[in-house]
C-alpha cells in the first residue's frame, strides 16, 4: 500500500488414410510430404502391429494430417479440460460477484463516526502548514472521520526509526486537536517484509520485533494517539506476526493508545491463498481464520480492499461486498472494523480505475453490513490516501456514505 486449435480430429478406430505418408516424428517439415528414410512408402505391418526394419508405423505416417494415436490425444483433452475448468469457474465467479452486487443497503447502513483517513508524510516533515490543517478540518469536519493515519515512518528494516522521520509530529497533534476536537491522529508505520525477496524486515528475528515494539512507544512519547502497522506482503498465518502484535499491544495500553493495522483481504474461495501460493510467491490473501487471530489483537484492522484486478465496477462492488461479510464474521463486535476506500486512481494489471470506484467500495460495504452485521456499531470506511484524492472521490463518499 505505500508511498501491484482447432483441428478435425477422426474418431481413434478410423482408418489411417495411406495416400500420402507423412515423415517420421522429428524429421521433415511436418507436413506429410516428406519420405521415410529409405525413400519408399512403409511396409505393411505384421500381424502384430510392427513393421519391418526400416518401416514407418501405419499410425505414425498419419501424424500431421489430423489423426492421432490414442495414447497422443489425453494430454490434449487434459488441456482442454483444464482450460474448460479455468473459464467456467472464471465465468462462475463472475456471476456470483455481479449477483452479490444487487440489491439495495438496508436503512442505517451509513456511517458511524468511525472512519479514518490514511494521509502522507508531508504532515510531520515540515511541509504542511497551519493553514493546511485548517484546510483539512474545513474538509473533515462535515464526515464520519476519527482517526488520523499519518505516515511516519517507514520503519528501517532492522525495526528501528529515526526520530528524524517526524520532526513535526508534536505540532500536528495539537493543531489536529485545535481545529477537529476528537480526531485522534496515529502513526503510520510500515515497511516492506522480506517474504517475497530478499531485502525488506523480517518479522521471524526477535531482535527486530523488539526494535518495533521500542518504535512504537517512541511515536507514542512523541505526541502519536497510536501505532499503526502497515507491513506488506505479510503472508497468511505469521506466527512471527502474531507475536509481535501481543507486544505492541502490551505497549499502546500503557500508552492509552490506539493499536490498529492495515489488513490483507480474506479468501474469497476456502484456501485460495494456499491455491496461489503453490503456483506464484504471492499468495496475497489471508485466511478468513487469520484476519480474526489479528482482529482480536488490535482495536482497529483496516481492509485494504483494492487492488483487485477486477474489470468492472459491478464486480469490484461484489467483491467489496463479500470482503464485508468475510471480515464481519470473525471480528470481535468490540474491534474496529474498516473497509477501504480508494481514494485514488491508477490503472494497471493490479487497478482498474473505472471499475475500482468509491461509489462501488461504498455499495458494496453497505451491501456486506446489510446482509451480514446490519447494526454492528464498532464499524466504518478508510480513506486512501488524502494526496491522490480527487473531489469525485470525496463526493461519493460523502453521498454514500455519511448522508
Amino acid at each position: 500500500m505505500d508511498e501491484q486449435r482447432t483441428g478435425t480430429e477422426v474418431d481413434a478406430g478410423a482408418e489411417p488414410v495411406a495416400e500420402t505418408p507423412a515423415t517420421p516424428v522429428g524429421a521433415g517439415t511436418g507436413r506429410g510430404e516428406d519420405r521415410g528414410e529409405d525413400g519408399g512408402e512403409g511396409g505393411p505391418e505384421d500381424d502384430e502391429g510392427r513393421t519391418s526394419p526400416g518401416r514407418v508405423p501405419a499410425w505414425l505416417r498419419t501424424v500431421g494430417r489430423g489423426w492421432r494415436h490414442p495414447r497422443l490425444r489425453w494430454p490434449k483433452r487434459v488441456a482442454l479440460a483444464l482450460v474448460l475448468v479455468l473459464v467456467l469457474s472464471t465465468l462462475a465467479a463472475g456471476i456470483a460477484l455481479r449477483v452479490n452486487y444487487a440489491g439495495d443497503p438496508a436503512t442505517g447502513t451509513q456511517t458511524r463516526n468511525r472512519d479514518a483517513l490514511w494521509m502522507g508524510h508531508a504532515w510531520v516533515d515540515g511541509r504542511k502548514k497551519d493553514a493546511d490543517v485548517k484546510a483539512l478540518a474545513k474538509r473533515l469536519r462535515a464526515t464520519g472521520i476519527r482517526d488520523l493515519y499519518v505516515h511516519a515512518g517507514p520503519l528501517e528494516h532492522d525495526g528501528t526509526l529515526p526520530e528524524s522521520a517526524y520532526p513535526k509530529a508534536r505540532w500536528l497533534v495539537e493543531a489536529v486537536h485545535r481545529e477537529l476536537p476528537g480526531v485522534r491522529v496515529q502513526a503510520w508505520l510500515g515497511d516492506v517484509l522480506a517474504t517475497e525477496g530478499e531485502v525488506g524486515m523480517r518479522l521471524e528475528r526477535a531482535a527486530t520485533r523488539a526494535a518495533v515494539v521500542r518504535s512504537a512507544g517512541q511515536i507514542l512519547d512523541a505526541g502519536f494517539e497510536g501505532a499503526h502497522l502497515d507491513l506488506e506482503p505479510l503472508h497468511s498465518d505469521d506466527s512471527n506476526y502474531l507475536s509481535l502484535l501481543d507486544d505492541l499491544r502490551r505497549v499502546t495500553r500503557a500508552h492509552d493508545a490506539q493499536l490498529s493495522v492495515a489488513a490483507h483481504q480474506i479468501d474469497p474461495l476456502p484456501n485460495l491463498h494456499s491455491v496461489v501460493g503453490a503456483f506464484t510467491a504471492h499468495p496475497k490473501w489471508w485466511s478468513q481464520s487469520f484476519f480474526g487471530q489479528v482482529a482480536r489483537r488490535v482495536d482497529q484492522i483496516a481492509v485494504m480492499s483494492y487492488d483487485t484486478a477486477l474489470p468492472l465496477e459491478s464486480l469490484y462492488g461484489g467483491y467489496v461486498a463479500e470482503q464485508t461479510s468475510l471480515a464481519l464474521e470473525v471480528t470481535p463486535k468490540s474491534t474496529d472494523l474498516l473497509m477501504g476506500l480508494p481514494f485514488y486512481y491508477e490503472d494497471n494489471m493490479d487497478h482498474h480505475g473505472s471499475a475500482e470506484t468509491v461509489a462501488a467500495a461504498v455499495r458494496g460495504t453497505r451491501l456486506g453490513l446489510s446482509r451480514t452485521d446490519r447494526t454492528r456499531e464498532h464499524f466504518g470506511v478508510a480513506l486512501y490516501v488524502d494526496f491522490a484524492a480527487r473531489e469525485k472521490d470525496w463526493t461519493a463518499y460523502e453521498e454514500g456514505w455519511v448522508r
